[in-house]
């Protein structure tokens, strides 16, 4: 089945193929294409003659460049924040279904894959990762925090590579990724086709996988690792920052990537770098379920608020790349009220089961 939504389905033989084709948004996931997702996958579920299930991309830039912000920005901006809540509570259900979908599951992820893309690929059983692969979870910068299960995920990365990755939105490469774990195989593009035709001809996925990944290369950031680990270590987001500074004030390689670090955490909105703080702070704490729902709550309460509005405004409508945050400083911001913004429940939690 094809739709002109965004994503198609269709079943060949023993595989479910899930298509993303939008490639003027990048495949930006908008509602509609949630919604077709969820519906699909749960009715593949009962059918006997899916063996197992494939998420890819119909484009070579671009896996995913996340949900559809500039949509739900219009929405809150218009007074229809239900609706903005609707596709975040759909969005997440959507990932919390793929995280433990019953049959084999592999995201085929090549090109950018930011936010709402991980939130697809990113809590599968095989994750797959292509040689042009780009990852970021680079909400900070439009006023959001690093969502669909990013709470869960980053902070069980290695080290604190995940703290880092969620305070700056840095965009790490293929080698990278994979040796962090948020891949599970590398496989080159090259051998997709193969790959497929072997599913669609009934070959446990496993076996298939194993048997097309190659050894990706070293990873390019690793003698940045240990520097990452000494400065995101810290207690607290004003530690963190005066690590930078002092890491910053040397020579070489290290002192270059701290003051890369601090500027682009003072170019992201004060509030959503002190949320993403926070998140990672917290997310070892809880499961997948609990950590989604503790992202509905800093959604719901991040649209009676200005900074995801004019983050998008400033990044991806006017693109004048000038946001004017409030509060505008990291310095403003007392951790006590963004810490209230996890823990007062809403009058309609989001439930996972």
């Amino acid at each position: 089945m094809t739709t002109d939504i965004g994503i198609s389905f269709e079943q060949r033989g023993a595989l479910g193929l899930v298509t993303l084709d939008r490639p003027r948004a990048l495949n930006a996931l908008d509602h509609p294409m949630v919604r077709a997702m969820d519906a699909t996958l749960r009715r593949w579920i009962d059918d006997p003659t899916i063996a197992h299930v494939v998420l890819r991309s119909a484009h070579e830039r671009a896996f995913c460049v996340g949900g559809d912000v500039r949509a739900m920005a219009e929405l809150g901006r218009t007074g229809r924040k239900e609706e903005a809540r609707q596709y975040w509570r759909d969005e997440y259900a959507l990932d919390y279904l793929i995280a433990r979908y019953p049959k084999p599951f592999a995201s085929l992820v090549d090109g950018l894959c930011f936010g709402g893309g991980f939130g697809l690929s990113g809590h599968g059983r095989y994750r797959v990762a292509g040689e042009r692969l780009g990852f970021a979870m680079p909400e900070v910068a439009i006023g959001l925090f690093p969502d669909v299960g990013g709470t869960f995920v980053l902070p069980r990365l290695p080290g604190w590579s995940g703290t880092w990755l969620a305070m700056t939105g840095a965009r790490i490469g293929m080698a990278d990724a994979v040796a962090l774990g948020l891949y599970t195989h590398h496989i080159p593009v090259a051998r997709w086709p193969g790959l497929i035709d072997a599913l669609v001809a009934g070959e446990v996925m496993e076996t298939v996988l194993a048997r097309a990944a190659v050894r990706p290369p070293a990873p390019e950031l690793a003698s940045l690792y240990p520097h990452i680990d000494r400065i995101f270590a810290g207690g607290s987001l004003a530690a963190i920052v005066v690590a930078l500074e002092k890491v910053g004030e040397g020579e070489g390689e290290a002192a270059d990537f701290a003051r890369l670090q601090l500027e682009t955490i003072r170019r992201a909105s004060p509030t959503s770098v002190h949320i993403a703080f926070q998140q990672m702070q917290r997310g070892l704490g809880s499961d997948l379920a609990g950590c989604l729902g503790l992202e509905f709550r800093l959604v719901t309460r991040l649209l009676d608020r200005p900074d995801f509005f004019e983050g998008v405004r400033a990044l991806l409508v006017d693109k004048d790349q000038k946001p004017l945050w409030q509060p505008a400083r990291l310095e403003d911001i007392d951790p006590a009220a963004i810490a209230a913004l996890f823990d007062t429940p809403l009058d309609d939690e989001l439930l996972l089961a």
